[in-house]
């Protein structure tokens, strides 16, 4: 077993563009819960609209990329708004209950046979990327990078164009926390009472709140679809908005660097744990695992990772710690 190797490839994952999509969605996750205190469960169902409009728009009608995100970004809108003006006015565990619901529903409604001619059902849409390739200035042929860190011009591309995405909502996200509007939002998740007795519209607020965290979920749905060139509903199971939460917990909740730094250290454990049990399964350490079972310990070793940042470090790596005491009465 080659530690240096597992260590590089996992090195190399921890920057690609998976990290970057899920800290994209990772982002909108933050603007829910650690700047808001909204607790959405389903943050998976925005990226599952946000995937299957472009897709649709793309693979089904043959409409343009720039239409297709568009569309995207629209069912975002529509969900939120589902979401959000029957239970933003209720408890918070109210949203919860019926953001991991619909995110679910959605995914079994999209795999269902009656949506097959827009969805494909279960075989999932296919060439997607065609027209975001077209824009790619890398050679799709040729590797970039130096050592473990290159990359092929297809996934590099990718890679660029999502994390630059990251870096661009990031901004936005921090121009808006600190401006006004930031500050109420802030106020609400400390004591809404409090800001109602103001004269702010906690409901608009929330609302307002719930469709931009959507929107940036949407888009990285949209950028999922264009790293893998096809989606497929089962991708949208409510493991992945676990995953993003713990993504956002590791980082930091209620800090703009946090959903970042929380995604690339979160996808480099994740490899480097696949890479060591497969290292140890070939050397005949693990004689009682067969290979699917090395997917079921990634998985517990997540929920352990959970558990003991809830218990030792709530904050996170760049949080503070005051973020999370949030409606503690």
């Amino acid at each position: 077993m080659d530690i240096l190797t597992i260590l590089a490839e996992a090195a190399r994952t921890a920057v690609g563009p998976i990290a970057a999509i899920y800290a994209l969605a990772a982002v909108g996750l933050n603007m829910h819960f650690g700047y808001t205190g909204l607790l959405n469960f389903g943050q998976v169902g925005f990226m599952l609209v946000g995937a299957y409009g472009v897709g649709i728009s793309v693979g089904v009608f043959e409409l343009p990329l720039a239409v297709g995100f568009l569309v995207g970004l629209g069912c975002a809108v529509v969900l939120a708004l589902l979401l959000g003006i029957p239970t933003l006015r209720l408890r918070e565990d109210y949203l919860a209950i019926t953001t991991i619901a619909a995110a679910e529903v959605l995914r079994l409604v999209y795999r269902a046979g009656f949506a097959e001619p827009l969805t494909k059902g279960v075989y999932g849409l296919q060439n997607l990327s065609g027209d975001f390739q077209t824009l790619n200035p890398f050679e799709t042929g040729q590797r970039y990078g130096y050592g473990a860190f290159t990359f092929s011009g297809t996934h590099l591309w990718v890679m660029v164009s999502t994390w630059g995405l990251v870096a661009l909502v990031s901004l936005l996200l921090w121009l808006l926390i600190h401006s006004p509007w930031g500050r109420v939002i802030k106020g609400i998740r400390e004591d809404e009472d409090a800001a109602r007795s103001l004269g702010k519209n906690v409901f608009a607020y929330k609302m307002q709140a719930l469709v931009l965290g959507g929107l940036f979920g949407a888009l990285a749905g949209c950028m999922m679809a264009m790293h893998q060139g096809s989606i497929n509903p089962d991708q949208f199971k409510p493991q992945v908005t676990f995953f993003l939460w713990v993504i956002l917990l590791l980082g930091g909740a209620g800090r703009v660097l946090g959903p970042i730094l929380g995604s690339v250290v979160f996808w480099f454990l994740m490899n480097f744990t696949d890479g060591f049990l497969k290292g140890l399964g070939s050397l005949g350490y693990l004689p009682f695992l067969s290979g699917p079972d090395y997917g079921a310990i990634q998985l517990a070793f997540v929920g352990v990772m959970l558990v003991l940042l809830i218990v030792f470090r709530p904050q996170g790596i760049v949080g503070d710690r005051r973020e999370m005491l949030i409606n503690v009465k």
